[in-house]
């Protein structure tokens, strides 16, 4: 196991890529199984989390080329489906909430997909009912193995029809349209999720001859075809590393250009870092992070505190809060951060208390930060990743805090971030990885 050693208090500058986006690349990839011919990705982020996915689609049959650093090729031409009854596959898949993604794929295109209960972040309750009664919905039947956590769905035929989601759940929403693009007839799915990720899966699978539309929106139609083609994707750059970035700038007082952001799919991120007083400026499709010394956090029309909340698309994603409850503690002002999705997600916070930082965790969704302006800094500590979004934020606190911060778990960090260190270090930060077997 690796450590990351985190010398703090060093000033930022240079110019950063944020890698290709790893929600994304999940739905992306799962949907090659959807047809025999060749599929060409561009833009893959090299992460842990995608890597495995890439290997799952190996054992279980799929032909994969990598073309360069970052683009590969996929031909699920023969899929073994023997294989999905393995421990093998039940050990790699529970590994990986992104495999999730694979039962609709796999029920549209063979009449069957198996699951074990998937891995990921422990952020809290994160169910799998929005999937399942979808493909219900479509003529699936679900057999569940309450005391092994495996579940599988079969069906003859899939059937178009209306269905209204429980919740605009993302993976949800890309499991079902994967389901719905092969099945007979016409399928309405209202209050889908409609996330710049869930728009580039639709749009894939236009160009492999599905028939979506409504691609944007919370109402999708898709009249199934018989069969998809193959064809070429590129990756959209991951907007929570492109807020991860921000956030950091402001936090470590440096000059940053982040490059090549694709802005306009950013959303609502860019004003709600601007709310919290952080100053930036659009160069083309570049955001660049003056050296900033203090950033005030606006208050609401009628004075009252700025609460930031997460919300489904195109409100703000839940994925940025730690970022954002981070950059908090530096600012001048205070902010309630709500996060109302997971209700997990917030409990990391007792290591930035433990840093020093003001912070009253009001219940498991909401926290309040009264932010220091920079006149107490953070103290270094020792700290434990608890999932992805957590672990940068820990490791944006260590950045500006006075000392040397140790944090554990850092495989959580590299399931969503490619090199991280080697990255940040290129802008003058100074995180060095252990292992930690030699710090004993």
């Amino acid at each position: 196991m690796a450590v990351f050693k985190v010398e703090g208090g060093h000033r930022l500058r240079g110019e950063i890529t944020p890698q290709g986006a790893k929600n994304e690349a999940l739905q992306i990839l799962c949907a090659t199984v959807l047809t025999r011919e060749k599929v060409t990705v561009h833009n893959i982020p090299r992460i842990l989390d995608v890597m495995q996915l890439i290997e799952l689609l190996r054992r279980i049959g799929v032909e994969v080329e990598q073309l360069s650093e970052t683009s590969y090729s996929f031909r699920a031409a023969d899929i073994n489906l023997d294989y999905f009854k393995t421990e093998d596959y039940c050990r790699r898949a529970s590994s990986l909430r992104g495999s999730v993604m694979l039962l609709g794929p796999m029920l549209a295109r063979f009449g069957v997909g198996y699951m074990p209960k998937p891995g990921g972040d422990k952020i809290g309750r994160r169910r799998l009912d929005t999937h399942f009664i979808g493909f219900q919905k479509l003529g699936a039947t679900l057999d569940f193995d309450t005391r092994n956590a495996w579940s599988e769905v079969r069906a003859k035929e899939l059937k178009g029809c209306y269905m209204l989601l429980d919740e605009a759940s993302v993976t949800g929403t890309a499991n079902i349209i994967m389901a719905a693009v092969l099945a007979k007839g016409f399928t309405t799915i209202y209050n889908a999720a409609c996330e710049p990720y869930i728009q580039q899966l639709c749009l894939m699978l236009n160009r492999m001859g599905a028939r979506i539309s409504g691609i944007a929106s919370n109402l999708l139609t898709i009249e199934g075809v018989e069969e998809l083609g193959g064809t070429e994707h590129t990756m959209l750059p991951d907007m929570i590393e492109v807020g991860s970035f921000i956030g950091m700038a402001a936090m470590t007082r440096s000059e940053v250009t982040i490059r090549n952001v694709s802005f306009e799919n950013l959303g609502i991120i860019p004003a709600q870092f601007a709310r919290m007083g952080i100053r930036f400026e659009q160069r083309g499709d570049d955001i660049f992070i003056p050296q900033q010394e203090h950033y005030r956090i606006e208050s609401f029309m009628d004075g009252s505190i700025m609460t930031i909340a997460d919300a489904p698309w195109p409100g703000l994603t839940p994925d940025l809060l730690s970022i954002f409850l981070v950059v908090a503690t530096q600012a001048k002002g205070a902010v309630l951060i709500h996060q109302k999705m997971f209700e997990s997600r917030l409990f990391f916070v007792d290591k930035l208390i433990d840093m020093g930082a003001q912070i009253i965790l009001c219940d498991p969704h909401r926290a309040t930060v009264i932010g220091h302006d920079h006149q107490i800094r953070l103290r270094a500590t020792r700290m434990t990743s608890p999932d992805i979004r957590a672990g940068v934020a820990l490791l944006i606190a260590a950045m500006s805090a006075e000392g040397e911060s140790t944090i554990q778990n850092i495989e959580q960090i590299d399931r969503g971030y490619r090199e991280i260190d080697t990255r940040l270090n290129a802008l003058g930060a100074r995180i060095t990885r252990v292992d930690e077997c030699k710090l004993k």
